[in-house]
């Protein structure tokens, strides 16, 4: 527990401030451009390199480039070395050239992703700013790379620190952009300012993945290219990886429909689109990043050893600690979200171009977004067990499941619900199938594993609930009071809603936490401590 807490907290630091520099990076988004057509313009333009490399390269890695990669370290007489060597080769060359063939494909890849005219200004301006962000797939899929064998390694630090980098380049950017008044009308945006936003976009990539690669040579690892593809074994990684990348497909097929869904609410109501989709999906996932890809990315490799080993007690011992470690933020974080909401997004977002009234909705959708939180983290572990026993193929059923029951309820929604709650809907679907899917996944991986203690995490679950239940109380007070005697939630409002409901909650729930003797809340109260000591 103690080692993959001091793992876990230099990756969370790194990632919190990533995501702190995240939330900043918005803030300027939603003041530049706002959440209505520019808005929905960038995001959908901006969502698709991340699909693309989703499907050739993110979710292998994850589930079949590390653990090959930790057993040719174990096995080829060089440490491997020349493997590690081969997969950056091969990264580059074939990114580059799915790089030049998104950009000729930018208009194709908008009319699949949204439910645009092709005549409307808002494809338009997405189909050339898509072409401007497109050509960072090939850097991004390389930083990856060097941050998966940097993983390997055990170090964490760059792979966490890099997006930082990229945020304030891309903060600058956003900034330079308003100031320079190149406005938030879709209609009357010019060239050049779409050019500064889709350039700068990717020139933040291109500096976090200099920032890998110079780090990945730091630690002893001199890049030669090597092109002997025979001796990199793609027939292993393809056999493992293509039902990775049969998952993947099935969630960007799932992803595909969600932007459909919100592009066309969006030309309904306008704010209501695909930008306040985006926004609030990425407030929900920053617990998730900051905590639970953390734990996740220090789990994954002694996972890995441990099946390699035969060592089944300590795969059911390090998910057990894993799941009650995240679990023990995630839970008040999640009932926070919940009940804060609209407090949470009305700072980041109601400035600028971005009304309070648009801010107010992005928080709405994240109340919504708080119920599949501890689902979620609770799915990607799940997964990891089945990756660090070399099984990329159960996941992919697994996957096709949760993303059937998220489309159909997706599709059902977007029927029964006005346009202004569509977006609401989508993420209310998103809750409801991860919770299902977690529970497929967990009878499965149980009988993989020979049981993962389900009494003794249950339990724990429980307790962590009971003592987070003052802090969602204080929250709701807080809320009610405040709106009650000011009348709404401005800027100032909403931040003396969080300080008290957020802050002071959460101050609460670590002193019953304490109280009730959670052992994952006192380690990490007793590390803060000692820190603050010293």
């Amino acid at each position: 527990m103690s080692r993959m807490l001091r793992a876990s907290a230099v990756m969370a630091a790194g990632t919190m401030v990533s995501r702190v520099t995240g939330f900043v990076r918005t803030m300027v988004l939603a003041y530049a451009i706002g959440t209505a057509a520019l808005g929905d313009s960038y995001n959908a333009a901006y969502a698709i390199p991340y699909s693309i490399l989703d499907l050739l390269l993110l979710g292998v890695l994850s589930s079949v480039v590390v653990p090959m990669i930790v057993r040719a370290q174990q096995h080829d007489p060089d440490g491997g070395r020349a493997y590690e060597q081969r997969l950056l080769t091969l990264s580059a060359v074939v990114l580059i050239g799915v790089a030049v063939v998104a950009v000729f494909a930018a208009p194709l890849l908008i009319d699949l992703y949204t439910d645009w005219a092709p005549t409307s200004p808002k494809y338009e301006a997405a189909v050339m700013l898509a072409r401007f962000i497109l050509p960072q797939l090939a850097f991004f899929g390389v930083g990856a790379v060097a941050g998966a064998i940097l993983n390997t390694r055990d170090r964490y630090g760059a792979p966490m620190w890099a997006p930082v980098a990229n945020n304030l380049v891309v903060i600058g950017v956003f900034l330079v952009y308003a100031v320079l008044g190149f406005g938030s009308d879709v209609n009357m945006v010019s060239t050049g300012g779409l050019a500064l936003l889709g350039v700068g976009t990717t020139a933040g990539i291109v500096v976090q993945a200099a920032i890998l690669v110079v780090a990945l040579k730091r630690v002893g690892f001199a890049f030669v290219p090597r092109f002997d593809v025979r001796n990199a074994r793609l027939g292993e990684m393809g056999r493992a990886g293509v039902w990775t990348i049969g998952y993947v497909i099935v969630t960007q097929l799932g992803f595909m429909l969600t932007t459909n869904l919100a592009s066309a609410a969006g030309e309904v109501v306008s704010g209501h689109g695909i930008s306040p989709y985006t926004l609030a999906f990425q407030l929900f996932q920053l617990p998730y990043g900051v905590i639970g890809v953390s734990v996740i990315t220090a789990m994954l490799p002694r996972m890995s050893r441990a099946v390699g080993e035969g060592r089944l007690d300590d795969v059911r011992s390090e998910f057990g600690s894993s799941v009650r470690l995240i679990c023990s933020l995630m839970v008040p974080v999640s009932l926070l979200l919940m009940v804060l909401g609209p407090a949470i997004t009305v700072p980041i977002y109601g400035h600028g171009a971005n009304s309070v009234a648009d801010a107010v909705y992005i928080g709405n959708v994240l109340q919504v977004y708080g119920l599949a939180l501890v689902p979620f983290a609770l799915f990607q572990l799940l997964l990891r067990v089945f990756y660090s026993f070399g099984d990329t193929r159960t996941p992919v059923f697994i996957g096709a499941g949760t993303t059937a029951v998220n489309a159909a309820l997706m599709v059902l929604f977007n029927a029964l619900l006005p346009a202004r709650y569509v977006v609401m809907g989508l993420a209310l679907a998103y809750a409801i199938a991860y919770a299902l899917g977690g529970l497929a996944a967990w009878w499965l991986a149980s009988r993989r594993v020979r049981g993962l203690g389900g009494w003794t995490i249950g339990m724990a679950l429980t307790r962590m609930y009971l003592a987070a239940m003052p802090t969602a109380a204080v929250a709701l007070a807080a809320v009610w009071v405040v709106t009650g005697v000011f009348t709404g939630l401005g800027f100032v409002n909403s931040l003396i809603v969080l300080a008290v409901g957020g802050g002071l909650g959460l101050l609460l729930y670590l002193g019953v936490a304490h109280r009730m003797r959670i052992p994952e809340v006192n380690s990490i109260v007793g590390m803060v401590a000692g820190r603050v000591g010293r």
